[in-house]
């Protein structure tokens, strides 16, 4: 009776070993890593297509464009004080008219409908717009010089994250080759530990041990895998080339 109740212990035993073993098996079976290895652009062309894609920097190249028209309007602004003006009457108009005939003088008057047309130039002289106008420029040229620095430190700022971001992904792509090699000794290990516990050459204990260090290794390259896939996201989204 004792034998039987051993016996069937172990066969208990080494069917959830061979189930758990399935199941370590399936959870491993992973891709291999060169399905992960990226074709990424040289790091140039990836900072140049961020700054022509880059929406801030375009509104910052706008922004100066808009202040040189302002400093050229204020430049024009001592015209507003310079003009033509013109007019025209139509209407019954009296005249008067002085003939001067020897010592007399004899005024006429007479009443006609006629138009009366008018034009002349006028200037202008406000003493405000004079002293003021010196510094209306200075001012202008100075909003455009620091508009220019607000393009030069987004250019600063866009360059420095796509290093970063290309960096990064480097990395992660480094790491994910390192996680698949460890995986792929993992999975080795595992199927010579599982032979050696099939011959009764190993305790049940140390091949669950096993099993279960094969399992964290797979959890890490599922982790690497991942990290890689959102570094190469952040990447393609800031820059706006894809990779491949």
């Amino acid at each position: 009776m004792r034998h039987i109740s051993k016996l069937l212990v172990t066969l208990i035993i080494i069917v959830s070993t061979s189930t758990f073993g399935y199941t370590q098996d399936t959870l491993v079976d992973t891709e291999t890593p060169d399905t992960f290895k990226l074709l990424i652009p040289e790091l140039g062309v990836l900072i140049d297509s961020a700054l022509v894609n880059n929406g801030m920097l375009g509104y910052r190249k706008n922004e100066i464009e808009v202040k040189k028209a302002n400093l050229k309007a204020k430049r024009r602004n001592w015209t507003r004080n310079f003009g033509i003006q013109a007019d025209t009457r139509y209407g019954t108009f009296d005249n008067f008219s002085n003939n001067v005939s020897g010592p007399n003088t004899v005024t006429l008057a007479s009443t006609t409908t006629q138009t009366n047309y008018g034009v002349g130039l006028y200037l202008k002289i406000p003493v405000f717009d004079i002293f003021n106008r010196k510094s209306d420029i200075k001012q202008a040229k100075a909003e455009i010089s620091q508009a220019e620095s607000l393009v030069e430190f987004q250019e600063y700022e866009i360059r420095e994250t796509v290093i970063r971001y290309y960096e990064d992904l480097i990395l992660k792509e480094s790491l994910l080759e390192i996680q698949a090699i460890n995986l792929s000794d993992a999975k080795v290990n595992k199927e010579m530990a599982k032979k050696e516990f099939t011959n009764g050459q190993m305790e049940i204990y140390e091949y669950i041990r096993i099993s279960d260090i094969t399992a964290g290794v797979a959890t890490e390259f599922e982790k690497a895998k991942s990290n890689l896939l959102l570094a190469k996201k952040l990447l393609e989204n800031y820059t706006g080339v894809q990779i491949k």
